[in-house]
């Protein structure tokens, strides 16, 4: 498909499913939870992925190949990714989905934080300012506004943190995938270095947080099996695709609807309470996330 200098109904279609998708993917999550230990299912997840992923470069004819000064960036590549989703996925497991999206969400704020001191062109200008001050404010938001426990909002302050763990660890994922060698090797190819690392790491880890199976039922298979392809090889290479067609600001902006929709959807499949706090936080990182990525 040719490059598109602005964003045509298909454009709008395809985001807004591939936005929807990643936030019922965390729907799933804390459904597979109950059945999968988290960091066992993170790990099996990409264990699964390095199958679908592979599968996807072939099939493209381009096999994957791990070249020798690659090595270094794709084990780092893959061990920060390995961290960011040990702490999305326990935090699924104690927080409510719609305040984990949230702020797991606020990457682009952590994310542009260490372009304005690594990267050439991405210094902070005065509107990125006011989004990264309404996008911070969102987040801390989200994290004081518990009403005092797991009540009212579902919510834990460990929870909560681990969500902001998993977002630094997105971030710094994305800075590594600009910054190291592994820029000029394509998206999937980097998708495959986080996934082929992660899966062993996530792995050897995950008995130091308990049992690994819990209440297992084969529809937690399916979850896993959906993971690992729809949303792993299908979501994420949806929305790199997409960012190769459309402006990637644009393509950007749609994230802030990712947390929105989490919110409506962890509402209606799982009963989570949608107060006015979580709104306005929700709101705050949206608006942050528009103007962090406004040319």
């Amino acid at each position: 498909m040719a490059r598109r200098d602005r964003l045509d109904a298909f454009g709008v279609s395809a985001l807004f499913g591939v936005t929807l998708l990643l936030a019922f993917n965390q729907i799933i999550v804390k459904w597979v939870n109950a059945g999968l230990q988290p960091v066992f299912f993170a790990g099996a997840r990409s264990a699964l992925a390095i199958l679908f992923v592979g599968g996807w470069l072939v099939w493209r004819g381009r096999p994957p190949v791990l070249r020798r000064d690659h090595i270094l960036p794709g084990l780092l590549i893959g061990t920060v990714f390995a961290a960011e989703f040990l702490c999305l996925f326990l935090a699924l497991d104690l927080t409510a989905v719609s305040r984990a999206s949230v702020i797991f969400y606020s990457m682009p704020v952590w994310f542009a934080l260490m372009a304005h001191v690594a990267l050439p062109g991405e210094r902070i200008t005065r509107l990125r300012g006011i989004g990264l001050a309404l996008a911070f404010g969102g987040t801390a938001l989200a994290i004081l506004s518990r009403s005092g426990a797991a009540g009212l909002e579902g919510g834990s302050l460990a929870g909560d943190l681990l969500a902001l763990g998993g977002a630094l660890g997105w971030a710094a994922t994305a800075m590594v995938a600009r910054a190291s060698r592994l820029r000029d090797i394509g998206a999937e190819m980097q998708l495959f270095w986080m996934v082929l690392v992660s899966a062993p790491i996530l792995l050897l880890a995950a008995p130091l947080f308990g049992p690994l199976i819990r209440d297992l039922e084969p529809l937690h298979i399916v979850g896993l099996v959906f993971q690992s392809s729809i949303v792993v090889a299908g979501g994420f290479i949806g929305w790199l695709w997409l960012l190769s067609v459309y402006p990637a600001a644009t393509v950007a902006s749609f994230s802030f609807l990712t947390p929105v929709l989490a919110i409506f959807l962890g509402w209606m499949f799982l009963g989570e309470s949608v107060t006015p706090s979580l709104v306005a936080s929700a709101a705050l990182v949206g608006a942050g996330i528009v103007l962090i990525n406004r040319r």
